[in-house]
């Protein structure tokens, strides 16, 4: 009889991966189910999280059965960087542009449940999704050069933050606009920072910082579906205040995880620059309109990290160098979720840990706001 270690060894990967889908699937599920009962919100079925939430993540989970196949045949298939992990190259091939059937869904129904919810539609809501869109347009369009020219090289890092900031700043523009206490930023405990014009460079930098590290984050198979559902689930419960934000927010964990159905290692399919830097934006979008940016700060812990390994690595790199212009290397390579496997842990466990980590950090929000 094979011993339980040889079993794990031969056991298929989609299977684990399965597990874990069903684990944090599960996790999430319970949440929002205890935070309705906690609230009492089973009266009225609209006002609930579970029900936004179960109906995002089915709907996008029934609709990547079509995309997916066609986008594999439409031959959208990743390009794998060759300085990558060489365990990697194996996924060149698989569809990405997955974020073109999760974002928009997420976002419709979104706009559509609001509206029934509350009797009108809201026009943050719609601020936010048309924020959404722009960045998942520009992640399109870099996830298009790199097809068209088969190589890892999309829109120059240049004409992509111009782009990121244009949306930014229109969002910016128009929150400032209607909200008169936007520029007012709130903390636990009751402390207040008004910022005053100090908010816009704020405001600009928020999205553009949130969209390239979930960019970043989005390296491996689930990691960033399942840490932004997480991350987004966080902002849902924390945010009572704001009923249509806060639907926002469950929806589109619904929509990562319905997106995650077909993503989880080994993944079927990517979200490319398409999903990440929209959902970096609706990140943004939702901490910036509710006021709490340092509740964000906290929950997109992981994601900032990754940001700067990559950034710690660059200014190591060019401060060590040496007579010969070669330095040296501060992670075995960045983003961080790489440093770890090329010391040998596998991509199911950094995706497990990762998804502890954001949930703690979740836990930390819902804790502080308890707390205040």
């Amino acid at each position: 009889m094979p011993s339980t270690k040889t079993t794990a060894a031969i056991e298929p990967r989609w299977r684990a991966g399965q597990r874990l889908f069903r684990l944090l699937a599960i996790g999430l599920l319970i949440v929002t189910i205890a935070y309705d009962t906690g609230a009492n919100h089973w009266q009225q079925p609209l006002q609930t999280l579970t029900l936004p939430w179960l109906v995002s993540f089915a709907l996008v989970a029934v609709l990547g059965m079509a995309v997916v196949p066609l986008l594999r045949r439409l031959k959208t298939g990743q390009i794998i960087r060759e300085d990558g992990p060489q365990s990697h190259l194996q996924k060149s091939g698989t569809p990405t542009m997955g974020g073109i059937f999760f974002v928009p869904t997420g976002l419709g129904l979104a706009f559509l449940w609001t509206g029934f919810a509350q009797g009108k539609l809201s026009p943050t809501v719609g601020a936010i999704a048309l924020l959404v869109l722009w960045y998942a347009a520009i992640g399109w369009w870099d996830d298009w050069q790199v097809l068209r020219r088969q190589s890892n090289k999309g829109l120059s890092a240049r004409l992509r933050l111009l782009l990121e900031g244009i949306g930014a700043a229109l969002f910016c523009a128009w929150l400032v606009a209607s909200d008169p206490t936007a520029t007012v930023v709130t903390a636990p405990w009751g402390w207040v920072w008004p910022l005053g014009m100090a908010f816009i460079p704020l405001a600009i930098f928020v999205p553009m910082a949130e969209g390239n590290a979930l960019n970043l984050t989005d390296g491996l198979d689930g990691l960033a579906g399942g840490t932004g559902a997480i991350a987004l689930l966080t902002l849902g419960i924390i945010l009572s205040p704001y009923p249509d934000l806060q639907i926002l927010a469950v929806v589109m964990s619904g929509a990562c995880l319905g997106f995650l159905w077909h993503n989880h290692h080994p993944a079927r399919v990517f979200m490319g620059d398409t999903g990440s830097l929209a959902l970096g934006a609706v990140l943004a979008g939702i901490g910036l309109a509710s006021h709490h940016l340092w509740e964000l700060l906290i929950v997109s812990g992981l994601f900032f990290v990754e940001s700067l390994s990559v950034i710690a690595q660059v200014l190591y790199y060019k401060a060590t160098k040496g007579p010969d212009g070669v330095g040296k290397r501060l992670l075995r390579m960045a983003p961080l979720h790489h440093h770890f496997e090329l010391g040998g842990w596998s991509e199911l466990r950094i995706v497990r840990t990762f998804y502890g980590v954001v949930a703690l950090l979740g836990l930390l929000c819902v804790l502080l706001q308890w707390l205040a």
